[in-house]
């Protein structure tokens, strides 16, 4: 069976005939959409852009301890900023959303007042400091609020701004603040560790005070020279020795005393007295006589009396010169070897700081390389805390990174919602397309015959003659117009919502450029 071909004639005679159909339900499409777009409550915006603007003082010169990337602290302080404590604060200062806290629960309200605030950040491509190579980074961002009222919109942008810049410098100078004492602590703790391992030191080099590595020279040269000096007080003993022997010999050759007759009569006397006394009493005449003679005898001789005249001296000269001699050497052979006693203790001391030194050598340094590590964190975190000190003026002078305030929030003129051009325009395009839609139901549904196919295919009779319409030039003209009228409304129709999409929805070329970003994202290169 062959399919008719609907003509553009035929799709006109059926919204000729339909008309009333189709103007009734474009009127009550567009009616329905022109009360929607005044009576649903205008909704204003109030948006503040801020600008993060790079440290002031070269980063050479005075680095910042605040580290971490932008995007990461503006999330942080978004968060804080966006908690429920502050949000809920802000609602009960200004008595935001009346009409919903009587049917909405306070994390509901909070959650609606989150969905009207708005944070977007601006990124560009930047050359990356660090890495050297480009990427995209955040240079500034934008805070808006949507609410009915304009004037506490504009209140509300402003405050959540200030929130904002407030904490963004609440965290810098908590981090550097936070560094700066941390490192402070640290280098105390490590300050207080040098005390006690200086103490500890001084007290090692106390009880070690001539073992120390310091003097292992020196004491190798007194063991050097205390051996020397016990060779030559060895040597000079044993010439001392040859000497008293020498002397010793000599003097058994010499008798003690000299030949003297006084003396002989001396000796014959005393002789002479013992046989006396053996024989007699004490106050014998010749007892008595002879102790008389030797009393003069002795005294003559220069004896003393008592027990000195009964010793025997020598007298004999070269006798008495080689026994002071004699004296005289084993006198230094004393000295000699109390000398040498006492090198050999010296010996002995030197020799036992040599023998510790090692272990001394081994504590000494274990004690100095755990000092000198302690001093090493010590320096490396005093010059660290005053570059935190330093960090921390930089942040208290603002000459750090910082949010600049480019764009504050200013009294909406305009409401953003609802877009009423657009809404009475998509009204006006769905009222057409419901108008076109009712009337082809309408026509698909009537089974009035029009034509002679339809009546030879509906009687099964055929049509002997058919009466066409009389179509004047007048009426050509008048069909001629009217497509042309059709085909303009059509064009304008489409123009207007061509402007209406750019001017009220979003901009020709910014969606010109996501199309061709989706397009390169579907379809590589």
């Amino acid at each position: 069976m062959k399919e008719e071909v609907i003509s553009i004639d035929d799709v006109i005679s059926v919204l000729k005939r339909r008309k009333w159909s189709l103007i009734l339900s474009i009127f009550l499409v567009f009616s329905l959409a022109a009360i929607a777009a005044f009576t649903i409550p205008e909704t204003y915006r109030s948006e503040s852009t801020i600008l993060i603007e790079d440290q002031g003082i070269p980063q050479d010169l005075v680095a910042s301890m605040v580290t971490g990337f932008a995007d990461q602290r503006l999330q942080m302080i978004n968060q804080r900023v966006m908690s429920s404590t502050r949000l809920l604060d802000i609602i009960n200062r200004f008595n935001l959303y009346p009409e919903l806290r009587n049917v909405l629960t306070t994390e509901e309200i909070i959650s609606r007042m989150r969905e009207d605030i708005t944070f977007k950040t601006i990124s560009a491509d930047v050359v990356d400091q660090r890495t050297g190579r480009p990427s995209a980074a955040i240079i500034a961002f934008s805070l808006s609020y949507d609410g009915r009222d304009p004037v506490l919109v504009q209140k509300i942008a402003g405050l959540l701004t200030s929130f904002y810049l407030e904490e963004n410098l609440k965290v810098r100078e908590q981090q550097t603040t936070g560094t700066f004492k941390f490192l402070e602590d640290e280098a105390a703790s490590l300050k207080n560790q040098l005390s006690k391992i200086d103490a500890d030191m001084s007290e090692f080099k106390k009880r070690n005070m001539d073992s120390l590595p310091e003097l292992m020279g020196s004491n190798l040269q007194g063991l050097d020279r205390t051996e020397r000096d016990i060779i030559q007080l060895n040597d000079l003993l044993r010439t001392l020795k040859e000497k008293e022997s020498y002397i010793q010999t000599q003097l058994s050759t010499i008798p003690t005393e000299s030949d003297n007759q006084d003396k002989n009569l001396l000796r014959e006397l005393k002789a002479k007295l013992v046989q006396l006394e053996s024989r007699y009493s004490e106050k014998y005449p010749d007892v008595i006589k002879t102790r008389s003679e030797i009393a003069q005898l002795e005294e003559r001789l220069g004896y003393s009396s008592g027990a000195a005249a009964t010793t025997s001296q020598p007298d004999n000269p070269a006798y008495v010169t080689l026994a002071s001699q004699l004296a005289g050497i084993r006198s230094e052979i004393s000295s000699v070897k109390r000398q040498l006693e006492a090198q050999t203790k010296v010996r002995d001391e030197y020799q036992r700081r040599i023998e510790v030194f090692p272990k001394i050598d081994e504590a000494y340094k274990t004690i100095a390389l755990e000092r000198n590590n302690i001093q090493t964190k010590y320096d490396d975190l005093m010059k660290k805390a005053m570059e935190a000190k330093v960090s921390q003026g930089l942040e208290k002078g603002q000459m750090g990174e910082r949010f600049n305030l480019i764009d504050p929030a200013k009294l909406p003129e305009k409401p953003i919602k609802p877009n009423k051009p657009a809404i009475l325009l998509i009204g006006l395009i769905l009222g057409i397309g419901a108008g076109v839609g009712v009337a082809s139901l309408k026509e698909y549904s009537d089974h009035s015959i029009r034509s002679a196919k339809a009546l030879a295919r509906e009687t099964a009779l055929p049509v002997l003659a058919s009466i066409p319409e009389i179509v004047t030039w007048k009426d050509r003209k008048r069909i001629r117009i009217r497509r042309i009228l059709i085909f303009l409304g059509i064009v304008l129709l489409i123009a207007a919502a061509i402007a209406a999409f750019h001017f009220y929805i979003m901009d020709l070329d910014v969606f010109w450029a996501k199309v061709l970003r989706q397009w390169r994202k579907w379809f590589p290169a």
